[in-house]
């Protein structure tokens, strides 16, 4: 089994510790060579990739070489594989996109709303130059993308790299709900084969089964509705937020009962409950901010004085081992079935060819080839076609430099559904994001009805 040459861009990340004991844990299905930080933050990167030097002194003593760099030629040259995890602007920003939705009444989240289109208009330019440095040092390594908000990336990439076929899009949270449906039933998460259909943060299971093809989707559904759901992902399942969020499940299974929710449909179904719930002085880039970032940067302070583990609490991660299930499945053609972002090209037929679905595929040495969902119910359509036009709004609003793509794009949101409220938002995100957005110039008629 040949060993890859894995670049993590984001070295830095809160997240890359959890990576670190992923990669350790699944070594044997995806064994290395080498692992390279990349960060354009050189100090952040520094305290995490001291750590992980001693993790992995002591867990992956067979890895050859590790490094960390903020040099793009060096950190890039070579790789086999590229996981790629950024935030342009930071939690700082973060916590701008969730307060400004809120102080204006509506929902105040990273990926959703508001909040998503912040930070995609933030990301967009950043991925688009990231992808041409990859390109252009390591030209056939597999680009795995987990960079939120991951629907607005992936259309805005699949627009610049329409050729690229060793990029993909991807996230874990159907993964993370699939480790609580496996604690309901007693499996490994590995164990279980989704049938899933919709867009990112956004999406539907309408069946679980095992590898022997049982489906135990009704037995699921009964314990959610009789038993309540919780996280049972380690990294999430002590968090007050992510417990509430869970808990919404219940809900939307309730009002909805056809198929099994995303946890993020919960802003787009009930989005006056979510603003109700949420405070602006503290909201979750706050609370990451005061934990996760926190008890991360400790935990790495530790290992580095300690100069070993012994006395550290490290957990392996579904972020990090799905990830990895899935580029192993394409390093060594194992076919395994995981859900991906693809275009769609007549997966789902009664959605546009050009979506960005997310969807079930069998992961090979070839790319992803997903499996037909067929056509959806009127619902689930209408709903998905309103935020794949938002979606495609935003990156239109980027790459033409339009305010009114953006307006129309928050007008259409279910998070939001005003335009007075829509242009407010915009405004005072556009004063947030001057130094990150890209300049948005209002049409003749605009500047005039101003």
């Amino acid at each position: 089994m040949k060993k890859q040459n894995l670049v993590v861009v984001g070295g830095g990340s809160t997240y890359t510790i959890g990576m670190i004991m992923s990669l350790v844990a699944e070594k044997e299905q995806f064994p290395l060579k080498s692992i390279t930080f990349y960060d354009t933050n050189a100090e952040r990167q520094e305290k995490i990739a001291k750590a992980t030097d001693i993790i992995l002194r002591e867990k992956y003593p067979e890895l050859e070489r590790f490094s960390y760099t903020t040099d793009k030629e060096e950190a890039l040259t070579g790789a086999d594989f590229v996981f790629v995890q950024i935030r342009t602007g930071g939690l700082a920003m973060r916590e701008k996109d969730e307060q400004i939705p809120l102080r204006h009444g509506a929902v105040g989240q990273e990926t959703c709303g508001p909040g998503g289109m912040a930070y995609g208009l933030r990301s967009i330019g950043d991925m688009i130059e990231l992808v041409n440095d990859i390109r252009e040092y390591a030209p056939e390594a597999w680009i795995l993308n987990y960079t939120n908000p991951a629907a607005i990336v992936a259309e805005a990439l699949r627009r610049e790299f329409p050729e690229d076929k060793k990029l993909l899009n991807i996230c874990d949270m159907p993964a993370a709900i699939m480790v609580s449906y496996a604690g309901i039933l007693g499996k490994d998460v590995f164990d279980l084969v989704p049938e899933y259909f919709g867009l990112n943060h956004f999406g539907w299971f309408t069946s679980i089964l095992d590898k022997d093809g049982n489906d135990h989707t009704e037995t699921i559904k009964r314990a959610i509705t009789e038993d309540g759901f919780m996280p049972e992902d380690a990294e999430i399942a002590n968090d007050p937020s992510w417990i509430k969020t869970f808990k919404q499940v219940e809900k939307m299974l309730n009002d909805f009962p056809e198929y099994l929710p995303n946890t993020y449909l919960q802003y787009y179904l009930y989005p006056s409950d979510m603003v109700e719930k949420e405070d602006a002085e503290n909201t979750r880039a706050r609370q990451v901010i005061n934990g996760r970032e926190k008890r991360v940067h400790a935990l790495a302070d530790q290992i580095i004085a300690d100069d070993t583990t012994e006395n550290a609490e490290l957990e392996v991660d579904i972020h990090g081992r799905y990830m990895i299930r899935v580029a192993a499945s394409m390093a060594y053609n194992n076919g395994d079935i995981f859900i991906v972002m693809v275009e769609n090209n007549g997966t789902i037929p009664n959605l546009p060819d050009d979506a960005m679905v997310e969807v079930p595929a069998m992961m090979t040495s070839r790319g992803p080839k997903p499996f037909a969902v067929g056509h959806i119910d009127t619902f689930y359509k209408g709903l998905i076609e309103g935020q794949l036009a938002y979606e495609k709004l935003v990156v239109d609003a980027y790459f033409e430099n339009s305010y009114e793509k953006a307006l129309q794009a928050l007008t259409l949101n279910r998070t939001v559904v005003d335009a007075p409220r829509a242009r407010k938002i915009l405004d005072d995100m556009i004063d947030a994001n001057k130094d990150f957005w890209p300049e948005l110039h209002r049409s003749k008629q605009l500047v005039t009805n101003a």
